[in-house]
């Protein structure tokens, strides 16, 4: 079983680690919105069709709300704001930033009614996290370095924290299936639905030709939806099942480390002393705050879908 445990969370490491230069190569020639549109319909398809094949009940009304909002907020508000980010963001600084998503957590945690309120381990954890996250995006003549990130780009990955932070808030008091893969499959045909839309109303499919997508491109899409979509997820829900949850917590704090040697090995990315930095600083502050909030460590797990 241990041998079994490792595979399972060295595949996810790899995995979800690798979803956000999968996305960098996917959007090469594909509109991000719609990219990300076509991923999650897809693999949401897949997801429920199987689910109810073996027998999970279909979402009531209700509960196919409840998916709506959550999915556009996540996968939406989520996932497609870190695609669209990463047209002028580095792959790995996306993923570095969306790594933070634990600290946005505990700040929307502490504003929900009868929510947990910080101590002052978590408060002091958020300003370290915080720092880290000035150290990477801040101005370069501040920071240091001298990749300048666009500024709109940072934006929407740090609106992306929020969106993803509101989402997995919600969640908790939201009526859902009770299969957790069913309600992912749903979560990912609503949020297709939104990620379509604004696609439209974007205007980014203006001008694009389906002709012209690359075969690169095509092959980052496939594996953002069988091996990012699927299998990540299906090893996350076996190890939530099988494996000690700190254990499978710590995802969080390789996905990103991966992301940034696949995006300077594989995409040529600038990898300078500063996104070390931050990197060590962001990683450090968000196990600090899962170490001083074991009790909320499982349930912030199961509510993070990654890239």
């Amino acid at each position: 079983m241990k041998t079994k445990i490792w595979i399972a969370l060295i595949t996810l490491y790899i995995v979800w680690g690798s979803t956000y230069f999968g996305i960098k190569v996917a959007i090469e020639t594909i509109p991000p919105f719609f990219h990300a549109g076509i991923r999650f319909l897809i693999s949401g398809l897949i997801l429920v069709i199987w689910q109810r094949a073996v027998g999970s009940e279909m979402p009531t009304r209700n509960q196919w709300i409840s998916t709506f909002i959550i999915g556009n907020l996540l996968l939406l508000g989520g996932n497609g704001l870190v695609a669209w980010a990463e047209l002028t963001i580095p792959s790995g600084v996306a993923a570095l930033i969306i790594g933070s998503v634990p600290l946005f957590l505990v700040i929307m945690e502490a504003f929900r009614p009868n929510g947990v309120k910080p101590n002052w381990q978590s408060i002091l954890g958020l300003i370290i996290g915080f720092i880290g996250i000035f150290i990477l995006v801040g101005p370069a003549e501040i920071a240091g370095g001298e990749t300048r990130l666009n500024p709109f780009g940072v934006i929407a990955l740090l609106s992306a924290c929020l969106f993803w932070a509101i989402g997995s808030i919600y969640s908790k008091s939201a009526d859902l299936p009770k299969s957790t893969l069913m309600t992912t499959g749903a979560e990912m045909l609503m949020g297709s639905i939104g990620l379509f839309v604004i696609s439209l109303i974007t205007g980014e499919l203006n001008g694009w030709n389906p002709a012209e997508v690359s075969t690169r491109s095509l092959i980052g899409l496939i594996y953002l939806i069988t091996i990012g979509s699927i299998i990540g997820f299906g090893s996350y829900i076996w190890l939530l099942q099988n494996a000690p949850i700190s254990l499978v917590a710590t995802y969080a704090y390789v996905n990103p480390i991966v992301a940034v040697l696949l995006g300077y090995f594989f995409g040529n990315e600038i990898l300078e002393p500063r996104i070390w930095l931050a990197t060590a600083i962001i990683i450090g502050a968000v196990a600090f705050i899962n170490s001083r909030s074991k009790p909320q460590v499982k349930q912030e797990a199961k509510e993070a879908v990654n890239g």
